[in-house]
């Protein structure tokens, strides 16, 4: 499929992105409108662009490109960062990326981008401004936690602080209200399915649904499970390294985050997590690795009524899983 395009690779970041085109010439835009213009007339018909799937920073410019009728594709970044080691590549640089990203497409048929609706694309929009809130809302706390340490007596600055604070809350609350209710529009029936798990909220059920496209990005748990970087890793070579085992951590933080605070309530409501928990915690491990385990088992349960069409049953065995 890619030996007659003229691929290339794309390296997004917050502000700008890198491009390493089929000609082998470096490039640089803005990561805004203007920079996706200018971008778009460089191109041909026969051009591929591929980029990483990197959070929600990606997403404008393939939905630009797309609705521009370029093909687009976005591949697992995780696929790309193994084709770099096995390549022994020792540089790591926005240029060097863009270039691993185009010889990555050169040699492996990678899929195209199929656009998404309109509700979709709002969805990974509300989640990136939520990202924006979040930041600036522990910035805040951090301040406030700044002036309790070290005494400072200016009412006018923790007032302002406080403000701000509920200002920013009051955001944060009015956004995942609008997240919600999208998710309700397109996916309604899946989310009161999902939310039938002992243990998951509304946040981490519209995150699973918005992230994975209702569960359509992924054919088994274990590639979600992979996704949000939970997955064991383990360092054994020989017989003098014995490395503990740890999660990968590589993956979606924000989901991660949000799994492991939800592992605490399905260790007491949820049957089967509870089961692990215990059983993990009586043979001595630690409480952190079993509500690891607790969080793997709640993308699993997920997984498996997602594909199901089915509520919660404790006592449901899915093959899928």
């Amino acid at each position: 499929m890619n030996k007659d395009k003229e691929i290339h690779g794309v390296d997004i970041s917050k502000d700008v992105f890198d491009v390493f085109d089929h000609e082998g010439v470096h490039h640089q835009y803005p990561n805004t409108l203007k920079g996706f213009s200018d971008y778009f007339r460089s191109l041909n018909p026969n051009s591929l662009v591929v980029m990483e799937a990197t959070g929600y920073y990606h997403y404008l410019l393939a939905q630009f490109l797309y609705d521009q009728g370029m093909a687009v594709s976005v591949v697992n970044p995780l696929s790309v960062k193994r084709f770099v080691q096995m390549r022994l590549s020792k540089v790591k640089t926005d240029k060097s990326d863009a270039k691993a990203i185009a010889e990555y497409a050169k040699v492996n048929d990678v899929p195209l981008y199929d656009g998404k609706g309109e509700d979709q694309a709002e969805s990974l929009q509300l989640l990136a401004l939520m990202d924006v809130y979040l930041k600036q809302r522990t910035q805040v706390k951090n301040k406030l936690h700044g002036e309790k340490v070290l005494g400072i007596p200016s009412r006018a600055v923790h007032s302002s602080l406080l403000r701000s604070l509920k200002s920013l809350d009051r955001e944060l609350e009015g956004l995942q209200s609008r997240l919600l209710a999208l998710v309700r529009k397109t996916q309604q029936r899946q989310l009161t399915n999902l939310k039938s798990i002992p243990g998951l909220g509304d946040k981490t059920v519209a995150l699973l649904i918005v992230l994975t496209e209702g569960f359509t990005k992924f054919e088994n748990a274990g590639q979600l499970c992979n996704y949000a970087g939970i997955t064991s890793t383990t360092r054994r070579s020989g017989s003098s390294v014995r490395g503990k085992s740890r999660i990968s951590k590589v993956g979606n933080r924000k989901l991660r985050n949000l799994l492991f605070l939800c592992a605490f309530s399905a260790c007491k409501h949820n049957k089967a997590c509870r089961e692990i928990y215990e059983r993990l915690t009586g043979k001595g491990k630690s409480k952190k690795l079993a509500l690891i385990a607790v969080s793997n088992k709640l993308l699993k349960q997920a997984f498996a009524i997602a594909k199901s069409g089915l509520p919660y049953d404790e006592n449901y065995v899915s093959r899928l899983a």
